[in-house]
């Protein structure tokens, strides 16, 4: 039976999809080619992983298409000291990628089933600086938040988990195509900037839902 060459399927992936869309940073590019993408879709679908499509993972959520999801984390400027929200990781791959580039990395998953495969995913892989969790601690602040979908405007709920200095990056979608946005808390308020077009799944942001901390 033929084994599957996964590490040459994530080198080609980096090399003819994302260093292809104008994707350098090199600690990335790196960690794109170490992560085993094939683990956050089903067995059945692991010889998929690295195509160019977003995939599907059931209840309107899916696995981000790799040059798209590579841009929008480069739009991040994410640094080893930074901590991060992944806002609607589905089963955690965004989660595993930042958690290699970050400081520490919380993945809100409001979903127990994908919560849960991403919490197998995170102890599989020893990663031990990002949990998954279905609440946030109010006050929480982080350097950058990434939205892993399409909203119909910005979050103004994840712009006040900026902390000064943060940036939460989404695509901004209200037609077939989105525009990847960048929001930075500055001094005087949030500044916003606009870079690519790029097109994602939408998907219905709730409120955060806090925990209280005693």
């Amino acid at each position: 039976m033929h084994t599957p060459d996964y590490t040459s399927a994530r080198k080609a992936m980096v090399d003819n999809q994302v260093a292809t869309s104008s994707v350098t940073d090199p600690r990335l590019l790196s960690t794109l080619r170490r992560v085993p993408r094939e683990l956050f879709l089903p067995a059945d679908r692991h010889a998929l992983a690295y195509s160019d499509a977003h995939h599907p993972l059931g209840q309107g959520r899916f696995l981000v298409a790799p040059a798209v999801f590579a841009r929008l984390v480069q739009l991040t400027e994410v640094s080893e000291t930074d901590r991060v929200l992944d806002y609607w990781p589905s089963t955690g791959y965004s989660t595993a990628v930042l958690s290699a580039l970050a400081r520490d990395v919380v993945g809100f998953e409001p979903d127990p089933a994908l919560a849960a495969e991403a919490r197998i995913r995170m102890a599989e892989l020893g990663i031990s600086n990002a949990v998954i969790t279905q609440q946030l601690a109010p006050g929480d602040l982080f350097d950058v938040v990434l939205v892993e979908g399409a909203v119909a405007e910005i979050p103004a709920d994840l712009l006040q988990k900026l902390a000064p200095g943060g940036r939460l990056v989404c695509l901004v979608r209200n037609g077939p195509v989105g525009v990847a946005t960048v929001c930075l808390r500055g001094v005087t308020g949030i500044v916003t900037k606009t870079w690519f077009n790029a097109t994602l799944p939408v998907i219905d942001l709730q409120p955060v839902p806090e925990r209280f901390v005693f």
